[in-house]
């Protein structure tokens, strides 16, 4: 199991709404994944299966989208993620050890923002 590392990516504007589904499909276009998961896919999730990173469904979290032809952090995703790190949306499932480093990596984008995430406030 493997959190991905924090990519540093740029950041949408904070009032840009968020669509997870039609993410994922630019997502796929851009990093050339329509058939298997590559790494530049893995960079838009913070969160994979290390022992499955051929298999879509091993990704978790998404945090970004394609705009402008760039992958880009997108702050309600971000905020989406660390909500479902909080259990919403009956939580996430990944392994327990994963879980402080998941945070890390989310908070890092809360700090961008200029916000703190949930579970440090």
């Amino acid at each position: 199991m493997t959190v991905t590392r924090f990519q540093d990516l740029p950041l949408a504007d904070r009032d840009r709404q968020w669509d997870g589904d039609a993410a994922e499909k630019r997502v796929r276009t851009w990093a050339g994944a329509e058939k298997e998961p590559d790494a530049k896919y893995r960079d838009a999730h913070v969160w994979y299966d290390g022992d499955a990173p051929d298999n879509f469904e091993s990704y978790k979290l998404l945090i970004a989208d394609v705009i402008d032809g760039r992958l880009t952090a997108v702050p309600h995703a971000v905020m989406a993620a660390g909500a479902v790190m909080q259990g919403a949306r009956g939580g996430v499932d990944v392994p327990e050890e994963d879980v402080d480093r998941i945070k890390s990596h989310l908070a890092k984008y809360y700090a961008k923002m200029g916000d703190t995430a949930p579970w440090e406030r």
